[in-house]
């Protein structure tokens, strides 16, 4: 398994970009029922807010550094660590359906909505012609009773996937996951955004802006109404936190550690 270290109260995943591939399917052919989450600044402030999502993250196999400056604080918070690569949702789909395809394992999309669902199984087949799809699913857009629940659970299962992309905004799909820890048999692998993405629907920002962590500011761009409050909030919050634990270390005061 990946090696974590904490980052203020998260404890996140590190090493190279391949082995997220190699470890994800390797959960995935084991058919544990696992569970993998991409770390952005929101899901740590979280974390630090909510004790109960917390643990949640704590319980994942996988905790992906997503953001870059949750990549950064890797490396800030734990100087004896090598420089961490970003590995966010929206890259690591496309290159996990790739080594599926090469590896014969299957994979099924829960999440958003039909439309998006139709173009990523379209550029699916048009680009990897090898790859098994098991299975695809919209959920509605509210919470499902025990009944609708169980049906889809075991909808999942007769198909029985190795991965399971899951699509249903943070922190909702990370709590979705945790639930059915145990009662869906595939890693389960919570990417959000990176659906529409990879449909082709919503554009990617130009990599030249990423490296200036600028992504969050495009997302702003495009749903303001929705995100302004998040990342006014929760940047604001990221970078009181990272200073106030830089701000010990030079004082030399002991930090405390989150629990493993």
């Amino acid at each position: 398994m990946l090696p974590k270290v904490p980052v203020l109260d998260s404890w996140i995943s590190t090493g190279p970009v391949a082995s997220f591939v190699s470890t994800i399917l390797e959960l995935g052919k084991a058919r544990s029922s696992a569970y993998v989450c991409f770390a952005n600044v929101h899901m740590v402030v979280e974390a630090q807010r909510d004790p109960e999502f917390r643990q949640l993250l704590r319980e994942a196999a996988v905790v992906a550094p997503d953001g870059s400056p949750v990549a950064a604080a890797v490396q800030w918070l734990n100087p004896d660590t090598p420089p961490q690569p970003r590995v966010a949702g929206m890259d690591l789909l496309p290159a996990l359906l790739e080594a599926a395809a090469e590896s014969g394992q299957s994979v099924y999309f829960y999440g958003t909505t039909t439309e998006v669902l139709t173009a990523m199984v379209a550029r699916a087949r048009r680009e990897l012609p090898t790859l098994r799809i098991a299975g695809v699913h919209s959920p509605p857009f509210r919470p499902l009773t025990p009944a609708e629940d169980a049906a889809e659970v075991a909808a999942i299962n007769a198909a029985d996937p190795d991965l399971l992309f899951v699509a249903l905004g943070c922190p909702r799909q990370e709590r979705w996951m945790a639930a059915h820890q145990g009662r869906v048999r595939a890693c389960m692998l919570g990417v959000g955004q990176a659906f529409p993405v990879y449909a082709g629907l919503e554009p990617r920002l130009p990599l030249w802006a990423r490296r200036l962590w600028l992504e969050w500011a495009y997302r702003l761009w495009l749903e303001p109404r929705r995100l302004w409050r998040r990342y006014l909030v929760t940047n604001t919050r990221f970078v009181y936190l990272l200073t106030r634990r830089a701000a010990s270390h030079v004082a030399g005061r002991p930090v405390p550690r989150p629990a493993a």
